[in-house]
């Protein structure tokens, strides 16, 4: 059992697609782990997932996992030598088509973008190393000013700083990816480049029931249109390397700020994830500043923290995965960190739910209690009291391992397989084993059980019931 509330999310990839790697990684501290549709091959992510799977299977412990989909990548075509010099304060071409560029001239294979271009548009290459202003655009040729010089390679990635683009967020290749992912049974998809809420409701009406929805925020047009994203999706990720090329850096953490309190608000996990432990590609350490960033995730509430090129194809994956264990294990031992949560107001809805979970925390704090039980079909219950952040242990009980494996990303949780009980006493007959196999709790140790009765029905959770282990 983990030492800690939060959950880390690890990327697979070449230094870490190996079981014997995955169930390292499960071993040190890894919850979920994230298949990244932009790269490997469908034979590759189906390895990954059985390795997955067969390493819940014998450990008994509910795995998260996440198929995060490419998404529309806008980059530059060719060059004539395969890269050119952009020059400070020149004016340069830019048109759509196939054949190489050259000093002066960038072609592209994007209508839309050229569509979209006005005077004032901002476009970065590169994530961001160079940058361009428009200047004008005639739908054939867009004139633009250098406003960061540097040499730009073929192929390289553009972002649209100031512009929504005419594009979904899906791709013919996301739509072949999410259709192979949905067949592997992963828990969640994740949706890169979200603009709006319509691109949340493409994605539901492909998707349906068979996995949650993770909008990946990492376009400013998305941080505008905010609330209505989220009250579409089941999760959230806080994206940094684009949402950083595209918003000013000093916005950033605000950002972050402000899409985390939304996310704990609405009841659904949220992932912080990009450049977390960037320097462990290669060095066996973070940098202090890398530690202290994980840090202000925790304090600020996430759910759960990301490690990607860290683990894909780092040299250090375990390393990575342990030194984050201890991170979160630290800030989560800080006696301020759980004043944070007291101080932050939380909207409640007119529910039995609702008013369940929210005596949660000042009964748990109160009482003493070691844990809280809730019984939950589809998770929504248990989440309501993770997003309490009560100071002990929540535990997931399911008869339903897709809702358990879900529920690995939420804060706090402790997912469990186990069937309904067939009634009240039969339930208050069960926890003082359960508390006792599952959590290593005591004798006489206090524990709260939130349910439904009559069971076996979703959304009917009435019943708080505050208990000792026997």
């Amino acid at each position: 059992m983990r030492n800690r509330h939060a959950k880390i999310l690890a990327t697979i990839g070449p230094a870490s697609r190996a079981p014997d790697t995955l169930r390292l990684l499960h071993d040190v501290g890894v919850d979920a782990f994230r298949l990244n549709f932009s790269h490997g091959s469908h034979e590759d992510h189906a390895a990954s997932v059985k390795a997955i799977r067969a390493i819940q299977e014998a450990t008994g412990h509910p795995i998260c996992i996440i198929a995060d989909m490419q998404g529309p990548k806008l980059r530059c075509g060719s060059f004539e030598g395969g890269k050119i010099e952009l020059r400070y304060g020149e004016t340069i071409e830019i048109r759509k088509g196939t054949t190489p560029g050259k000093p002066g001239l960038v072609v592209m294979p994007h209508q839309e973008l050229m569509d979209a271009m006005v005077e004032g548009t901002v476009l970065k290459f590169d994530d961001g190393k160079l940058q361009v202003t428009v200047l004008s655009n005639d739908g054939k040729v867009a004139k633009a000013k250098v406003d960061v010089p540097g040499e730009l390679s073929e192929r390289k990635g553009i972002n649209v700083v100031n512009t929504v683009l005419p594009m979904s967020a899906m791709t013919d290749k996301d739509r072949v990816d999410m259709a192979f992912a949905l067949t592997l049974d992963v828990d969640y998809i994740a949706l890169s480049f979200v603009q709006n809420a319509q691109d949340v409701s493409d994605a539901r009406a492909i998707i349906g029931g068979k996995a949650g929805i993770i909008v990946k925020i990492e376009k400013p047009s998305a941080v505008e249109d905010l609330d209505s994203i989220l009250d579409m999706a089941d999760a959230a990720m806080v994206a940094r390397g684009d949402l950083g090329v595209e918003l000013p850096l000093e916005d950033v953490p605000v950002v972050q700020r402000r899409i985390i309190r939304k996310c704990r608000a609405l009841g659904k996990p949220v992932i912080v994830a990009t450049h977390m432990l960037e320097s462990m590609i290669d060095a066996p350490t973070p940098t202090r500043a890398e530690a202290s960033d994980v840090a202000s995730a925790i304090y600020q509430g996430a759910d759960c923290v990301m490690l990607s090129a860290e683990t894909a194809v780092g040299r250090h994956p375990a390393t990575a995965v342990a030194i984050m264990d201890r991170i979160i294990s630290s800030a989560e031992r800080d006696p301020i960190f759980w004043e944070y949560f007291k101080s932050v107001q939380l909207p409640y809805e007119a529910t039995a739910e609702d008013a369940i979970s929210g005596a949660v925390r000042g009964m748990a704090t109160k009482l003493g209690v070691k844990a809280v039980l809730g019984y939950t079909l589809t998770g929504s219950t248990v989440q309501r009291i993770s997003r309490e952040r009560p100071p002990c242990r929540i535990v997931g009980l399911t008869p339903n391992m897709r809702t358990a494996s879900r529920l690995a990303l939420s804060w706090g949780v402790v997912p469990v397989v186990t069937p309904d009980p067939a009634d009240f006493d039969d339930m208050m007959g069960k926890i003082s084993g359960l508390a006792k196999e599952k959590m290593g709790l005591d004798s006489g140790d206090t524990v709260m059980v939130s349910a439904g009765v009559p069971f076996g029905r979703p959304g009917t959770t009435n019943t708080l019931n505050i208990s000792q282990v026997e």
